[in-house]
């Protein structure tokens, strides 16, 4: 029988009241909070408790405050930078490529709920992955609803809520987020 952390893992109805869970996002918060009052020039620190939040060696520069449900479902490529106030509820698996920018304030959810309210009401949930190319700029404000794809080299406007998948190679924009142009290659 599988545990909750692994039907939430594998994009399955999971209860998120599970001691397990509850344990790791209060083991995610309170990394987020101590990075969260480091200050410019604690790189050292920094470094070791990003490598300690998402439990693997990484590259990424993040300007706090972030907050993040896990930290362990998110992989960064080389040379990511998130601006100030970047969240990521990382329910299920998060991929962002190598050199992906954020500006401020982007959030990236991968958890949803049933739209049923009897069925809410039990507490159930699920995730959906979200994965992000390589050479990707998202602008400030934006929001990644569960599932989506950015592809390779576009640029996401600010202020977009991108609700579906995203081709390489496209600059989209709006509520919901459209592309307005593909790029040359």
């Amino acid at each position: 029988m599988k545990t909750e952390k692994e039907k939430m893992i594998a994009g399955e109805p999971y209860f998120a009241t599970d001691p397990q869970l509850i344990r790791e996002r209060a083991r995610s918060q309170n990394l987020c909070a101590q990075y969260n009052a480091t200050r410019a020039e604690d790189m050292d620190q920094r470094r070791i408790l990003l490598n300690e939040l998402f439990a693997a060696e990484t590259n990424v520069y993040i300007q706090p405050p972030f907050h993040c449900d896990y930290g362990t479902n998110i992989r960064f490529g080389a040379n990511v930078y998130l601006n100030f106030n970047c969240i990521i509820l990382d329910v299920a698996p998060v991929t962002i490529g190598d050199h992906t920018m954020f500006g401020p304030a982007v959030q990236i959810y991968t958890a949803a709920h049933p739209t049923d309210p009897e069925e809410r009401r039990s507490g159930i949930e699920f995730g959906r992955p979200i994965a992000i190319g390589s050479d990707v700029w998202i602008g400030g404000g934006s929001i990644l609803c569960p599932g989506v794809t950015i592809g390779d080299r576009c640029v996401i406007g600010a202020g977009s809520v991108v609700t579906k998948s995203i081709p390489p190679d496209s600059i989209a924009v709006g509520n919901p987020c459209r592309i307005i142009r593909t790029l040359a290659k």
